[in-house]
């Protein structure tokens, strides 16, 4: 996949890049097929629900080619070499399968949360309070359709990248280790519509989130798109 120099534009000034169509239906079917199976006959318990919130639904599929070929057998990854550099990107060896689930019913949906990725919660398989960096970008592939807002839409808030840039510059990385920095963002959140199909390509330093939908329920696969060779 080429990419315009209007795209990449967008990516660096904003931090984000949505890429219709960028998925072929069949891989979409490919992988939502696996995740009806295991929702039918893995299930889930309920106390294990906000770990597989924090982590990954499906976990025994999260390493399968069907996850995985979302970005690395699809334009997607050439996408990623166009913005990180040809050569600069290995493989993702697994995929995060982020299912939302509505609201009970009457219940109205709270305002999406950012964060940045990395902070150990302590279930998101990293303990509470650490901090870690494990890829340059985030490969979000739609695989649903999303047509408005408060459908679990994958949310970003725009620039947070170069704002925590000089956020850091001025206080060092180590407020990391306090957790997710309380500040005062320069963009409103923008909750990401679109077909199956559709990716998103996110610096790993912008601030990303869901919401939550009120009604059925939303689908997507969160890739990482891997650090540079050295």
């Amino acid at each position: 996949m080429i990419l315009t120099h209007s795209q990449k534009t967008r990516f660096k000034d904003e931090g984000y890049l949505k890429i219709p169509g960028a998925v072929p239906k069949v891989m979409i079917d490919r992988v939502l097929h696996g995740i009806n199976h295991s929702l039918g006959e893995e299930g889930m318990n309920k106390e294990n629900l906000p770990t597989l919130r924090a982590q990954s639904y499906c976990k025994e599929i999260r390493e399968h080619e069907a996850v995985t070929s979302l970005l690395n057998d699809s334009p997607v990854f050439s996408a990623g070499e166009e913005l990180i550099g040809v050569g600069n990107l290995k493989k993702a060896p697994s995929g995060q399968i982020a299912l939302r689930f509505p609201r009970p019913l009457g219940v109205d949906p709270p305002p999406p949360n950012g964060h940045l990725d990395g902070f150990g919660s302590g279930l998101n398989g990293s303990a509470k309070g650490s901090y870690r960096r494990g890829f340059t970008a985030l490969a979000v592939i739609l695989l649903n359709d999303l047509e408005g807002p408060n459908c679990g839409n994958f949310t970003v808030w725009p620039k947070t990248h170069t704002f925590f840039e000089d956020h850091f510059k001025q206080l060092g990385a180590e407020v990391l280790e306090n957790g997710m920095p309380l500040v005062d963002l320069p963009e409103p959140p923008v909750q990401i519509t679109g077909k199956a199909g559709d990716a998103v390509i996110t610096h790993h330093q912008l601030v990303h989130g869901s919401t939550e939908r009120i009604a059925t329920h939303s689908l997507c696969s969160n890739l990482p798109i891997a650090s540079h060779r050295k």
